[in-house]
């Protein structure tokens, strides 16, 4: 979806007028945004935002020693829909902020990484996001020198459903005694998901189309340099399977993840029989487990999502 211009200037007033946000860190990300009812978007559907997905995943993975003055989440479509937001938001602001809730300097964004970039049209002290890309990571982990350059923030891994692919969620799936997470009809091994993801390369047209950009992510991999995707695809296995060190298996897993689309592996995990409801609902329940999951995780350079939330909590010590 994309706003028009009239949505998004609605939009923006939406949130900078919430005063929820006062003296608040607000986050905009990707997701749905509440639906409108007789032509307009309701003001009590936004302060239900936080608990739609994307909103409510980022939510749930705000770190537990966060108590007060917690970030508050909104969702705003796709991801140049985000962009368009978080510069729509400040215009405004700056315009008029006499009924607005905004601390300025407090107003972040988080969009996917994907095989594509997108452009970044206003002022911002990077072009695009590749550019962010590659100054917020430094082979695979978020560069800590260079955080305080950033008020858009990009995953590191393609879709934040990549993060809940990631090997230490493993644990997650296993440990759902009640109902059992299925990928292609047996539990969810990742392990056999990262395989496919290898194997099915070949079918991404997309990928096909920018691979010479998207292999560059992983040039930390000095072994997989400019490496055509068939070649990647054999090399990569062999790897993989022939390697004992578990830190280098990790590396090679992270790099799939930077390189392929998470979403359509994450949609093909459902719930087994003893569900009622859609698999859809079953994967957003889940993944608030997951964000449980990360909120609890140490803040360190290899764990992006609670590094993010350590750099944030930084601004109002």
């Amino acid at each position: 979806m994309s706003f028009n211009k009239q949505e998004l200037k609605e939009h923006c007033l939406k949130i900078i007028q919430d005063s929820r946000i006062r003296n608040k860190i607000v986050i905009l990300c990707e997701g749905l945004i509440p639906p409108k009812v007789e032509g307009r978007r309701s003001p009590q559907l936004y302060k239900q935002m936080e608990q739609m997905p994307d909103a409510n995943f980022y939510h749930a993975c705000v770190p537990t020693w966060w108590k007060q003055y917690r970030p508050i989440f909104f969702n705003c479509g796709d991801r140049n829909d985000v962009l368009n937001t978080f510069f729509g938001i400040l215009d405004l602001h700056n315009a008029d902020n006499s009924k607005s809730f905004l601390s300025p300097d407090e107003l972040f964004a988080v969009v996917d990484l994907d095989v594509q970039l997108a452009n970044i049209k206003e002022d911002y002290i990077f072009e695009n996001t590749e550019d962010i890309f590659y100054n917020l990571y430094h082979q695979g982990n978020i560069n800590d020198s260079n955080i305080n350059h950033h008020r858009i923030w990009i995953t590191g891994l393609i879709h934040k459903e990549a993060y809940f692919l990631k090997p230490d969620i493993q644990e997650v799936f296993d440990n759902q005694y009640t109902i059992y997470p299925l990928y292609k009809q047996t539990p969810v091994n990742l392990e056999k998901i990262y395989l496919d993801m290898v194997n099915d390369m070949n079918n991404d047209a997309d990928l096909h189309n920018h691979w010479s950009r998207v292999i560059k992510r992983i040039s930390h991999l000095s072994n997989f340099d400019d490496m055509e995707i068939d070649k990647f695809q054999y090399s990569w296995q062999e790897e993989y399977e022939n390697n004992q060190d578990l830190d280098y298996k990790n590396k090679l897993i992270n790099a799939v993840l930077m390189l392929v689309k998470s979403k359509e592996y994450w949609r093909q995990i459902s719930p087994d029989d003893n569900w009622n409801h859609s698999p859809y609902k079953f994967r957003e329940q889940l993944s608030l487990k997951i964000g449980t999951f990360y909120s609890k995780q140490d803040c360190i350079v290899e764990n992006h999502i609670p590094f993010f939330f350590k750099s944030l909590y930084e601004l109002i010590e």
